[in-house]
């Protein structure tokens, strides 16, 4: 993180979109289409943990969903 991000007061809240994968957002800003609040907001440092700690497969979902497939046959 940068001195810039270090410097950066405003409040995020962490976004997920269909394919479960995240980002944060300010949270005065109105959400971005295709995107639904995950329930974690705060300092951008904060955000940026949660992120994270949650996703920890970067393959969107559908991806994900057509591996297991192909695995199970």
């Amino acid at each position: 993180m940068d001195a810039t991000d270090r410097d950066d007061e405003r409040t995020y809240r962490v976004v997920v979109n269909h394919e479960e994968q995240y980002s944060i957002w300010p949270a005065d800003m109105e959400m971005p289409h295709g995107w639904a609040d995950a329930g974690f907001g705060g300092a951008k440092a904060a955000c940026l943990e949660h992120v994270a700690e949650v996703w920890t497969d970067m393959r969107p979902l559908s991806v994900r969903r057509a591996m297991e497939e192909d695995a199970a046959r």
